[in-house]
């Protein structure tokens, strides 16, 4: 009984600390919505690109997780039809006014909802592409798994951002721009490895994408 009670409570303890985390992640990108673009967009305009360009030529539908000021939705190819999702509402206004003001008929919606609760049905997606949200993300399994419910067996989840090196250049890097990464709410511990253990998802390539190899393109397939 004593070890059933401290389960839960170790459950609980999760549950509240990545409510928390995602509230901390809100607020974060709430105050950096106004400058976001000008700040990230050049920094981060290769390995976006790089990331749409992967998409395979049967991906008619598309959820872009994390979608942001939709930064990214102007690189898609007009026959691809995307959906963006984001839990900042400031961001999403941003992405909303991109939208209306470039004329992005292939955009179907616009949505705040959390990465890790989809509301969306199985298998509703050729592909998921998570730009720079796993790791900043509360529950990157839990998002992962999600991803993956929502996208139709052989389809394809693609995840671009800078993960944990375990030594060179890279893990330097990542160890000098961790002030950063904290400052923006991303945990700089999480590694490919990490991404790649996840069931239901078989890694097909990780390849660099952006910033000399900082920024990793991560292409799973959808297994089920």
């Amino acid at each position: 009984m004593t070890r059933d009670r401290a389960r839960v409570g170790t459950q609980a303890e999760r549950a509240v600390d990545t409510v928390m985390r995602a509230k901390d992640v809100v607020s974060a990108y709430a105050r950096w919505a106004p400058v976001y673009d000008v700040v990230f967009g050049p920094i981060m305009e290769a390995s976006r690109k790089a990331a749409v360009s992967a998409l395979p030529p049967d991906a008619d539908r598309v959820l872009e997780v994390g979608v942001g000021t939709g930064i990214s939705l102007p690189d898609y190819p007009p026959r691809v039809k995307v959906t963006g999702i984001d839990l900042s509402p400031e961001m999403l206004a941003k992405a909303r006014q991109r939208v209306a003001e470039q004329k992005l008929s292939n955009v179907e919606a616009i949505i705040e909802m959390d990465a890790a609760r989809l509301a969306f049905d199985d298998d509703s997606f050729d592909a998921a592409m998570a730009m720079y949200v796993m790791t900043v993300v509360p529950d990157p399994a839990r998002v992962m798994s999600e991803m993956r419910r929502v996208v139709r067996p052989g389809g394809r989840i693609l995840a671009v951002s800078h993960f944990a090196g375990d030594e060179g250049v890279r893990a330097r890097f990542g160890r000098a721009l961790s002030p950063l990464g904290r400052l923006l709410g991303w945990n700089t511990t999480i590694s490919v490895a990490t991404i790649s253990a996840f069931p239901g998802v078989r890694l097909v390539s990780d390849t660099a994408a952006g910033l000399g190899g900082f920024y990793r393109l991560l292409e799973f397939e959808v297994v089920k």
